[in-house]
């Protein structure tokens, strides 16, 4: 095997275990930031929930309440008013999600799922956590949810949840006796769950690893290209000089082209102890045929 193949054959080796290091640690770590850019964006969408649950209880509510004393507005209500902007949302991004998700809902379409219904009772077995980020799997790819509990810390939420006899006739007539009641005060009922879909970020994070893998490749290939230029021109080439007087030397040619000796360098060490020795052979020779 020549000198050359076996230095490609060690660099190739070398480059692709750093390669497969490399690009198994930068994939975590463009993960990771993935996910990070995914988790800042679902704490936003949560942020502008409460800022439209906000705008509801201190705007909307007081405009809306004095006509309420016969005719129900689901305006009104602060989950009603953050889930609706929501839904607008969904016209153009479906895969993004807002839900209020409650176990014993007044409104049928804020009832938890099974995967809710965990969370929520996640919440109620760990008073001390505020906030739960996880991925779960979906039709259209993994989804990154972040929620927060719903606990009912203020008594005028009970107006409406203690009784059905105690809530608002209106809204009673609109959703009926059997939901939405029984809720105790500091009690978590439900939790607020924004899912944000990862498929974006993990596509943006597989392009920018290929991209740096590419170029990794196109440096290798670039300073393989200039190894093998200088692997050449310091030693292979000299090396190939070297054996062809060596060559000639040996069958007796001594009248061969001297090697040159310019340099400091090994090959060039090699060289001038070639021609010492060479020189040396030529004496011995023409002392023999005297």
């Amino acid at each position: 095997m020549k000198l050359s193949t076996k230095f490609n054959l060690a660099l190739i080796i070398i480059f692709s275990i750093g390669i497969v290091l490399t690009s198994g640690l930068m994939y975590r770590v463009l993960q990771e930031n993935a996910r990070e850019e995914v988790v800042q964006r679902a704490g936003l969408m949560m942020e502008a929930a409460l800022a439209m649950r906000g705008y509801t209880i201190d705007e909307v509510k007081p405009l809306l309440e004095p006509h309420m004393t016969e005719s129900f507005f689901p305006q009104t209500v602060p989950a009603y008013a953050a889930t609706q902007a929501f839904e607008k949302l969904r016209a153009s991004q479906p895969d993004y999600m807002y839900k209020e998700a409650t176990l014993n809902p007044t409104n049928p379409r804020d009832r938890a799922t099974d995967w809710e219904a965990d969370i929520i009772q996640r919440f109620r077995n760990h008073r001390e956590e505020i906030e739960l980020v996880g991925i779960r799997d979906t039709p259209s790819g993994p989804s990154l949810y972040l929620a927060r509990p719903i606990e009912i810390s203020n008594p005028g939420c009970l107006a409406c949840h203690s009784t059905a006899a105690a809530a608002p006739a209106p809204m009673v007539a609109v959703y009926g006796a059997a939901n939405g009641f029984g809720w105790q005060l500091n009690e978590v009922v439900g939790a607020q769950v924004v899912s944000v879909p990862m498929t974006v970020a993990n596509a943006k994070a597989k392009r920018t690893l290929l991209t740096v893998l590419g170029l990794l490749l196109g440096g290798f290939a670039l300073i393989a290209l200039v190894l093998n230029l200088m692997l050449r021109q310091i030693v292979i080439n000299p090396a190939i000089r070297m054996a062809r007087v060596a060559d000639e030397v040996s069958k007796g040619n001594l009248g061969a082209p001297e090697l040159p000796t310019a340099g400091k360098d090994e090959i060039s060490i090699l060289a001038a102890s070639f021609s010492r020795m060479r020189r040396s052979l030529e004496k011995a020779m023409k002392l023999l045929e005297a």
